[in-house]
């Protein structure tokens, strides 16, 4: 008999209609008439680096606690009892104290964070090989084909994780499981914390229509507002045009948020050890020697880099620099960034930082440049105090962007691309 619901406390199942569990009273039940067949699912530990601080200290149990400060002096997560008061991820630290002044702030441990992560991880990774990080603390799995394995459907097997994580590790997850990655990570922020939420392949349509378009995995503040302009307010909106209709106005976006829109999505889960990158790069039809028009080069390639990492909804940490001198010699140069990116800005300044000390007078046949360490776009360029620029140039970047995805690429030019 097919499993249409569930206790998440015991594991019992039953008939989906009962309002608590029938075997331990429980209230915690996940019904779903796809729960047999729904096998991708997104895992996203709760308040991380503060569930793992509270973990360590009771005493803090029960109070608001925000993790940040430092150099950078914001917020890099906070508690739940903190996010009651209005606290957020990036804010800036004197303002999450001015509404919620009984916090207790502490200094991140990211050593401490990463050994965590990895017990996730490993937890993960017993359910099945296809385990996809995307940061330390949240991943996508495919447990397609593994009930024969753990002699369960995944959305059983998952719930038993989530509660082996919270006994064994001592801190709790947020599960959403679907047919795709972008449903998958849409439903896992439906019932956090400690939640347990389900789309499936039929209502996946109606479930998307009335939602805004900032639902959509990698569609920010930017976007959001040129969507808006344009009276593409909800999700339903956007099906209103067909794919080549939205990629004429929005360019490489406009596929993505064609597809989506659809409930479309076709990536696998991905287990690749090897850090993935996106990356662009140019062969000069003659050497090139001058730093200043190697400079000019490089930064339309960053532009295409920001471009296609906001298409993908990624952000990355790592920015590398490619250069093949005249007698094809491959020099690489690398530089991680104190927070992910999908800034031109950021990407050119650090590049053309790397490139100074190679523009030597070698002959250059070939020029790239590259983020790595990727995350969700959701990460990319927090506020910062000390580095007020990041906030400058989100705004400029994405005033160029909705310029660009209304007029064209040609629309908006940077000086540094202009011959002198």
């Amino acid at each position: 008999m097919a499993i249409l619901a569930f206790c998440r406390d015991c594991f019992a199942t039953f008939a989906p209609t009962a309002a608590r569990c029938t075997a331990c009273g429980s209230p915690r039940i996940v019904r779903h008439d796809e729960l047999d067949t729904l096998a991708i699912a997104h895992v996203d530990c709760d308040a991380f680096y503060a569930a793992i601080e509270k973990r360590d200290d009771p005493s803090l149990a029960d109070r608001p606690l925000i993790v940040g400060g430092g150099k950078r002096g914001v917020v890099s997560t906070c508690c739940y009892l903190a996010r009651i008061n209005g606290v957020r991820s990036a804010m800036p630290m004197f303002k999450a104290l001015e509404l919620c002044p009984d916090a207790v702030v502490l200094p991140p441990n990211m050593e401490k964070y990463a050994r965590v992560g990895r017990e996730v991880r490993d937890a993960m990774r017993a359910l099945t090989p296809l385990v996809e990080p995307l940061s330390i603390d949240e991943a996508f799995l495919d447990l397609s084909g593994t009930d024969r394995l753990h002699g369960a459907p995944p959305a059983l097997v998952l719930a038993r994780f989530a509660k082996a994580v919270e006994r064994g590790i001592g801190i709790t997850v947020s599960i959403g499981l679907s047919h795709n990655k972008f449903l998958a990570k849409t439903a896992s922020d439906l019932d956090k914390p400690r939640g347990f939420a389900v789309i499936g392949r039929a209502e996946t349509l109606d479930f998307l229509g009335p939602r805004p378009v900032s639902t959509i995995w990698g569609v920010g503040k930017a976007m959001t507002q040129t969507l808006e302009r344009d009276g593409l307010r909800r999700i339903a909106d956007l099906r209103r045009f067909d794919e080549a209709e939205l990629m004429r106005r929005y360019g490489v976006v406009g596929q993505r948020l064609s597809r989506l829109a659809r409930g479309i999505d076709g990536r696998k889960v991905s287990p690749d050890d090897e850090t993935k990158s996106i990356s662009a790069e140019t062969t000069f039809d003659t050497d090139i020697r001058d730093g200043r028009t190697l400079e000019k080069r490089l930064f339309p390639l960053c532009e295409k880099v920001s471009s296609r990492m906001k298409a993908q909804g990624f952000a990355g940490s790592t920015v590398t620099l490619k250069l093949k001198s005249s007698d094809f010699k491959l020099r690489s140069r690398s530089r991680t960034l104190s927070s992910p990116t999908v800034l031109a800005a950021r990407l050119f300044e650090a590049g053309r930082d790397m490139l100074a000390k190679e523009a030597d007078g070698t002959a250059y046949r070939l020029i790239g440049i590259g983020l790595s360490d990727l995350t969700s776009l959701d990460k990319a360029d927090p506020a910062d105090l000390v580095d007020t620029s990041i906030a400058r140039n989100v705004k400029v970047e994405g005033a160029v962007d909705a310029l660009r995805a209304k007029f064209g690429r040609a629309a908006v030019v940077k000086g540094i691309t202009l011959d002198d």
